[in-house]
């Protein structure tokens, strides 16, 4: 699901697995190219369960997103690169060893409370939504929502966390989305099952309002420091986190293991009262975490810490 297109004409594709089977095609579980004449196909990337939702960089690297299930403790952001293994031992790989070390880590692992099924990732381009643009969005097709995605690169290896937009949920599963020349957002989507959403369809234009909307638009993750970038100056720098892991097996999906909160010594506003930084003495790499500052809500994943 997810077709894209690059500028030679060439169309990318992810190819879901099958449920909790074994693949039967090469296809399987695969992210796909296929030539602009149609003659060839290419597997890029394997490992993939139920993906729903492909996005082309302008890098030529690639988000897919994946959902809950089988080798799948939750739903995955995966910022793809060609020949990785992305966790589902079902679809269709060379890869045999079980352990969380043969596969590639997600960008984000998004618990099912946050976002039950997230679909394709978009990109806000420059100069659009005021101090959000080039920020990347998460479409929704579990909850109608769409989220910010601040990440970060740390030693080759990507993280990051996902917010709501301050906006209602929209009626129906949000698929797919693309800014218009007039800087608004167009989305469309649909239901099926297993989603919040339950109108059976929609198109949805999205524009900004032009009012704050103080919206986490960077992260910086350093030994026993979190330091959030907010789109808006912010007053309230109440702040909570509590952490998580999970369990990946052939089994579906994983509990919350080891959920415990982490002692926050000091909040510190900047001057312009944009970035918040955190020092966290505990704070360690983990797969899930959640973030509270004021009223803003962060679900995230770390995977490396930079020195101070």
């Amino acid at each position: 699901m997810g077709l894209q297109t690059d500028n030679a004409g060439n169309f990318y594709y992810a190819k879901s697995g099958r449920h909790a089977l074994d693949s039967v095609v090469p296809q399987h579980g695969t992210l796909l190219k296929v030539s602009a004449d149609g003659s060839t196909t290419e597997i890029l990337a394997t490992g993939f369960r139920a993906a729903n939702g492909v996005n082309l960089n302008d890098d030529g690297s690639f988000f897919v997103t994946d959902q809950e299930g089988f080798w799948t403790p939750k739903n995955r952001i995966n910022r793809v690169k060609p020949g990785g293994f992305y966790g589902n031992m079902f679809g269709y790989t060379s890869v045999t060893d079980e352990s969380d070390s043969a596969m590639e880590q997600p960008m984000v692992w998004i618990t099912n409370v946050k976002d039950r099924s997230p679909a394709e990732l978009v990109w806000i381009p420059p100069n659009t939504w005021g101090p959000l643009g080039g920020s990347l969005l998460n479409l929704s097709y579990g909850t109608g929502r769409i989220f910010i995605v601040p990440h970060e690169e740390i030693h080759g290896q990507w993280q990051g966390a996902v917010c709501e937009l301050p906006m209602p949920a929209l009626a129906t599963g949000i698929m797919r989305g693309r800014f218009g020349s007039d800087g608004a957002l167009y989305t469309c989507g649909m239901f099926a099952w297993a989603g919040n959403a339950t109108s059976p369809g929609g198109f949805h234009r999205i524009r900004a309002t032009g009012r704050p909307a103080r919206l986490p638009i960077a992260l910086q993750a350093s030994q026993g420091r979190l330091r959030v970038t907010f789109s808006d100056p912010v007053t309230d720098t109440q702040s909570s986190i509590k952490v998580w892991t999970l369990k990946r097996t052939k089994n579906y999906g994983s509990q919350h293991y080891d959920e415990h909160a982490l002692t926050i010594r000091e909040v510190k506003l900047s001057d312009d009262h944009r970035t918040v930084t955190l020092d966290i003495p505990d704070l360690a790499p983990t797969q899930c975490y959640e973030l509270i500052i004021g009223d803003r809500n962060l679900h995230g994943t770390l995977h490396q810490l930079a020195q101070p």
